[in-house]
């Protein structure tokens, strides 16, 4: 028997849970903040209706790989796996993909000029691929698929702000 601060180990741990998600707009990817959704809600009804699908075994206690903010949707993963995100780490996949959708016209100078990048802290970034999607009859705006390599964030608010190698061979 193993005890963690006087409470007993399951015999039994929960198997492995993975659930690809569409985030919706709305929703935030951590459960700490009350005034905002989390993503976590989205899940009541699946941990509600655990212990009859799982008789025995605890509950897995969820949390997302990877965050979006608040205003955006899009794929994130959600699991119980405290290996996966290490595995999945920017170092290892590094290809993202995006679809942003703007304002406009977008013609071939717009998109020349979004191929061609720009400077981030002294350091040219420029897209692996930038294409104009087809339009959709029930969305009026344009949409880009916008391919880019793993981003390293070095500053948040007045937190970091150390610089970048001008040398970044996962960038393009």
């Amino acid at each position: 028997m193993i005890y963690v601060n006087g409470n007993r180990l399951p015999k039994k741990l929960p198997p492995k849970v993975y659930i690809a998600l569409n985030k919706p707009k709305g929703y935030i990817c951590s459960s700490g903040e009350k005034e905002s959704k989390s993503v976590m809600e989205l899940f009541d009804d699946y941990l509600s209706g655990w212990g009859k699908l799982n008789p025995g075994l605890p509950k897995p206690r969820l949390f997302t790989v990877g965050r979006l903010d608040v205003a955006t949707s899009g794929l994130i993963i959600v699991t119980n796996d405290g290996i996966y995100p290490y595995l999945n780490h920017a170092h290892n996949i590094a290809m993202r993909r995006y679809i942003a959708t703007v304002e406009g016209t977008v013609g071939n100078r717009h998109l020349m000029a979004i191929t061609k990048g720009t400077v981030v802290d002294g350091v040219h970034c420029t897209p692996d691929s930038v294409e104009l999607l087809p339009r959709q009859p029930d969305m009026p705006r344009a949409r880009l698929r916008i391919v880019i390599y793993a981003l390293k964030r070095v500053r948040i608010g007045g937190i970091g702000g150390y610089r970048l190698p001008v040398d970044l061979g996962y960038m393009r």
